[in-house]
């Protein structure tokens, strides 16, 4: 069991006694690790907001306080990035932190796996740094539905794309970065086989977008946004 499916299976047997507790050597023999290995977890998953508390003596451990948790949820990664979407642009406004220990909530309620694919995905889904900018048409319709669903899946997208002189071409993209902010628009940063090298969409020029069944080859997010010309991006995070 790697750490996070851990964390999550460690809320879940608390969830499941509270109020009643269990101490730490207990916990280190159910998930066969070192008590020191329970102890750094507890104290990971309490820094995260989750509502665990020891209790004292020779009988007391760990208990949960259901009142202050969260059940399992039911949101799909894409739900949960884009609560995160939301929840960033909090920074350093009035309840900014709150907002970033109610995020890390959410994520921390999803299963193992849903998590997992929710922190990927959000290491594809950036915002521009850029104060205010009205909103922008996304692009003819489904578009934003097909970038999202390659992204998620990790497949290949075939665009009909239309430069800043309305010439349009046709291409077969591999989606690396969803980018947004700048002057209210949004942009797909790929690697465009056409012209064998990353390049910079922006959503309302692209005129028809299907994702098809190949995988894409793994390219790191960070070789994306290094390439996306002169802009500075922050990440919606999970963590």
């Amino acid at each position: 069991m790697n750490r996070t499916d851990r964390l999550y299976a460690l809320v879940e047997d608390l969830r499941a006694i509270s109020p009643r507790c269990r101490s730490a050597r207990e916990l280190a023999e159910r998930f066969e690790v070192s008590v020191r290995t329970i102890e750094r977890d507890i104290v990971a998953l309490q820094e995260s907001g989750v509502p665990i508390y020891a209790e004292p003596g020779r009988r007391g451990g760990y208990a949960l306080d259901k009142r202050m948790s969260l059940p399992p949820l039911n949101f799909t990664p894409a739900e949960a990035v884009a609560i995160a979407v939301a929840l960033s642009r909090a920074g350093d406004q009035p309840f900014g932190r709150q907002a970033r220990s109610a995020l890390r909530k959410v994520v921390a309620a999803m299963p193992g796996r849903e998590g997992e694919l929710a922190r990927e995905l959000a290491r594809r889904v950036q915002l521009i740094a850029e104060p205010g900018g009205a909103a922008r048409p996304l692009g003819a319709e489904g578009v934003q539905r097909a970038i999202e669903e390659a992204l998620l899946r990790r497949r290949v997208l075939k665009l009909d794309y239309a430069d800043a002189k309305g010439a349009l071409t046709s291409r077969e993209v591999e989606p690396g970065v969803f980018l947004g902010g700048r002057g209210g628009f949004w942009y797909l940063v790929a690697w465009c086989r056409l012209r064998g090298d990353v390049r910079v969409f922006r959503l309302d020029r692209i005129a028809g977008a299907a994702v098809t069944e190949e995988r894409c080859p793994d390219r790191p997010v960070e070789r994306f946004a290094t390439d996306a010309p002169e802009l500075i991006v922050q990440g919606a995070v999970l963590d």
